[in-house]
Formats: C-alpha cells, structure tokens, sequence
C-alpha cells in the first residue's frame, strides 16, 4: 500500500475533546476516521468497517480498552490490525498491561501530533510487509502442494513400473522408509529366468523429483533386463548409460547390486559407493564386510566403468547385509552419527534373542529418536535351498493375443562372436514375445543354456566333461576353456527356432548344429536326472524339460521340442 493511499483508522476514546484532538491530527495526515466513544462501539465499528489501525482507549465504559483489544485481535485473526493503547497511565504495570490485552503500542496523553504521525507511518510499513509475508506464504505454500502432488504422481508411476517383483520372498527381509513422498532410495529384485536372484539397492543424491528422474530408467531397464536373462555385467553397464545420458552433473545413484545363485550358494556383488556390506555367517557368527570398490551409477562413461563383482560363496542360513548412508548417519541429539562401530556391535550381541534386522532398526529408531534427515533402506538377503524359497516368480498376465504367433529363425554365432558375446538373452528376448512362452522362459533358459554350453564346449572346442569330475578338473576345464576360445580360428554354433501354434499352445522347435566331430551323447541321453557332481547332467536335464530331445549323426545336431499349453 502506497504512502499515498489514505488509511481508515479507528479511534475509541470517551473524552470528547481528546476524541476530537485526535481526529483532527489523523485527517489533517490525510486518512479516514472512524469514531466511536466506548468498548462495545469501538468492537461493533471494527466488524463493520475493517479499519487498518485502532487508536484505543484504555479506559472506557461498558467495555474498556482492554477487553475491546482482545476481541479485536481475535475477530483481526491472521490480518494484523496494528491497536495502539491511549492512555494517561504511565506506570509500569498498567503499560505493559496494555500490551499484553493485544496493543502494539502505546501513546501518553496529552497527544503529540509529531509522534503520532511517526507511529502511524512506522504501523503502515510493518502492515504492509505482514501483508507481503502473506502473501509469500501463501504462494510458498501453494507451490508445495503443487511440487508435492507433482512427487505424488511420480511415485504412482514410479510404483507402477518398480513392482515388488520378488521383495516378498521368503528369504528377503527390507525397509524403505522415505524422507519425501518420493524417495531417494530404491530396492528393486527378480528373478532371473536361471533361477537366481538379483536385487539392486540405490540411493540418489537429492529427493522428491530430482530422485524420480533417475529411479525410473533405472527401475525399468532392470526389470526389462532381469525377466530376458541379461547377466549382471550388462544390466549394470545399461543403467550406468543412461543415468549417465539423463541426470545432470552432481546427480548419481550410489548402488549396490546382488545376483545370488541359490542352486551355487554363490553370489556376485557390486558395490558402488554404498556403505560397506556385512556378510553374517551362520556357522560361526563372524562378520565379513563387503567393501565398496566402485564410483556409483551415472558418473562415468560405459568406457571408463569398472564392472568387475566379488564371488562369494555363502552357506545355507548366512545373510548379506545391505543398506543406504541413512543408517550410519542417522544423528542423536548432541550431532553424532550412529556409525559402523556400533552397528558392528549389534552383530556381536550374540545374548541378544532379537534377529539382526530388527536389532539395527530397533537401535537406530531409539539412537535418532525419530528425527531424521535422510532416508533409511535396509535388506536382508539369506541363502537358502531353492526348494525352500518360494514366492520369487513374477505374475504377468497371459497373453493369448498379440505377439508373434508362428515363426522360423536360423542364427550362426562365430569364434569372435564366442569370445565378446552371449546369445542366450538375445534368444530368450525373442521367445518371450510369444503369447504364453513368457511365464515357460525360466525353462526355456535352462534348455538353450545347456544346447549351447555343449555344442560350443564340446563340440566346437572339443572339452572333456570328465574332467569336471573333480573341483581341480573344474577349475582346469574352465581355465582351457578360455584358452581355446581365445586361439579359436575357425568353426560355428547355429540355432534354428521354430514356433507353430497348436490348439491353445504351441511348440517350439529347438535345432542346435556345431562344427565339432560330435561327443559321447549316447551314455547320457538315457541317464536320469542327477543333481550330484558337475559332469554328465545337461542332457538328462534337458530330457526332462523337453518333450522330446534327439541327437543326429555324431552329436554335432540335436533338434528339442518343447510344448506348451495356454492353461499351464
């Protein structure tokens, strides 16, 4: 409001000539009155007119300056109505009296026009900038809800595309427990159609829509990824490209990536500037951390990054520990971070009944006290028989329509092409688009990784599978194995798929040739299925997957048929 615009004023006084002074000073600065000669009017007036300043008089009848100030004040509610007291008292106690009724100030009587004036305009000015402050904060107020609907509909899509795929399995334990409606830390898991496990942790720098941006690519290239059997390495290396193309500079994911072979008990980890992890052996209850050795995801280019994983064997019962910077650096009272020191206590109170899990977040929750400035994620992974996990298969709905329906393909694969790449996700990518194969792909993955594991092992670099008999022959088998792909000049792997529907399913024709002399198939096909030792079980495997399985000639062309039933 310009210095300009008159002001409406209110002035309650009894004393007629004091009335009057007044009224003549404050017209004379050029702003409107209002007059009234007690309490009860000066209450009336102000509903009536909503004056922008009351001059009131502490002593009045009926209703005195006091109590007329607190019902003023209450009906100004959030406007600020500057009340300046009139008064003659000039004690202590009854000035201060005044200002606790609600009165920003006071003026002594007899009334000094100059003062006045100085107060009036010293009033304007603090209701003009409470006006401003209002006003910004009703603007900052509605670009939160709309900043905060704005997360709400990214956390709907992101929720969306990083369903809870295999987090509800019975070996998996985890929080995530969000600072912002949309959460900095993401815990994504599947199930790889191998059969094992691959769940990755992240935490991005910053919250709400910042996080978002990166939390989707990163959410939907490795679902897409897992479900088509890409190894770690390659999922890894694809989220790391694109987080890198899209996020700004300063905006990363540190992470932590785990594919946990139950059938192995092995698993491979990255880490990448997460916090260490602790592997808990169940055996001995020792504690092993897992060091992070790696820059996160989004930093550098897929030429500079470093996938190389930890392999570590893990017995049925041990857990792996993982978890986001909100856990160590949760804060007590006085400023400290809880730290690694006693988080590794907790692992070492072994009087403890309480698991591991809810011990740290048992321990954590109290150190904080609840308040906290980051988000807190933690999972629990442990090894267990593949019998006994269950719950770990992704639900898709069938697909009787769309898709490719009846089809032929041939491929031949290279010696340079046996050293850089793996065709099976490429294969597996192709039969998932067909209606019904998709929820069949963990078997069908299982059937074209052993066809070709024999017809490049065997057949093509001419590998004994008796020496895998032994651990030292397993060791060598696999030692040769580079070795001769690595010198390979010459020879091929060809595949020919094809697919035909019949009734509500379909078959698929599995055709797998190499350029080897062939191996001693005929001891093994009738074998039955064996779990023990590491040689002579691929063939019998596959006889049991498949309908039918035939070798020709030599051993050097073998021809699968696997059918299937859309009710299966």
């Amino acid at each position: 409001m310009s210095e300009s615009v008159p002001l409406t004023i209110l002035i309650a006084d009894d004393t007629d000539s004091d009335r009057l002074i007044l009224e003549t000073i404050v017209k004379k600065e050029g702003h409107n009155v209002i007059s009234v000669c007690d309490g009860e009017e000066a209450v009336a007036a102000f509903v009536e007119e909503s004056p922008d300043m009351v001059l009131l008089d502490a002593l009045m009848p009926k209703l005195d300056g006091f109590g007329a100030a607190r019902k003023i004040k209450e009906l100004a509610g959030e406007e600020l109505v500057p009340i300046i007291f009139l008064t003659s008292l000039t004690d202590t106690e009854s000035l201060v009296r005044c200002l606790d009724a609600g009165g920003d100030d006071f003026l002594s009587k007899p009334y000094n026009r100059v003062i006045l004036k100085a107060k009036i305009k010293s009033f304007r000015r603090m209701r003009e900038m409470h006006q401003e402050v209002q006003v910004q904060r009703d603007q900052i107020s509605s670009h939160n809800d709309h900043l905060m609907q704005e997360q709400t509909i990214a956390k709907q899509v992101f929720d969306n595309i990083a369903h809870t795929g295999c987090l509800n399995a019975d070996n998996v334990k985890y929080i995530l427990s969000p600072l912002a409606v949309f959460n900095g830390d993401v815990i994504v898991a599947a199930v790889r159609p191998s059969g094992s496990m691959m769940v990755l942790l992240g935490d991005f720098t910053g919250h709400g829509l910042p996080a978002a941006i990166g939390a989707m690519p990163l959410a939907s290239s490795f679902y897409g990824m897992v479900q088509k059997g890409f190894s770690m390495v390659d999922i890894l290396r694809e989220i790391n490209q694109k987080l890198k193309q899209i996020l700004p500079i300063g905006v990363f994911c540190c992470a932590t990536m785990v594919d946990m072979s139950f059938s192995k008990r092995k698993i491979k980890i990255w880490n990448g500037g997460l916090p260490d992890c602790y592997l808990h052996r169940a055996s001995s209850g020792e504690v092993e951390p897992i060091r992070s050795t790696h820059l996160p995801l989004g930093v550098l280019d897929n030429m500079s990054f470093k996938d190389d994983c930890l392999h570590i064997e893990m017995e049925e019962d041990d857990r792996l520990y993982m978890w986001s910077d909100g856990i160590i650096e949760s804060r007590n009272a006085h400023g400290e971070m809880f730290g690694e020191e006693r988080l590794m206590g907790l692992f070492k109170d072994s009087a403890s009944s309480i698991p591991v899990f809810d011990r740290i977040l048992t321990a954590v929750h109290e150190y904080s006290q609840g308040e906290r400035d980051d988000d807190l994620s933690m999972i629990e992974l442990s090894m267990a028989d593949p019998a006994a996990v269950t719950n770990t298969n992704l639900e898709y709905e069938p697909q009787r329509y769309g898709g490719m329906l009846e089809w032929s393909l041939d491929l031949e694969l290279k010696p340079s092409t046996f050293r850089m790449f793996d065709p099976l996700p490429l294969l597996l990518n192709i039969l998932v688009e067909v209606p019904g194969l998709r929820s069949h792909s963990g078997t069908l993955y299982t059937i074209l990784a052993e066809l070709y594991s024999n017809a490049l092992e065997h057949g093509v670099l001419g590998l004994d599978s008796e020496w895998k008999k032994t651990p030292e022959g397993f060791a060598k088998y696999y030692a040769e194995r580079k070795t001769r792909v690595d010198q390979l000049q010459g020879g091929y792997v060809r595949f020919s798929l094809d697919h035909q529907v019949m009734g509500d399913g379909g078959a698929l024709r599995i055709g797998v040739e190499d350029s080897g002399d062939g191996f001693q198939h005929r001891e093994n096909i009738n074998n039955t299925h064996k779990s023990e030792g590491y040689s002579g079980r691929g063939i019998p495997l596959i006889s049991t997957l498949c309908d039918s399985l035939r070798y020709i000639g030599s051993g050097n062309r073998v021809e699968a048929v696997f059918r299937w039933d859309a009710d299966d």
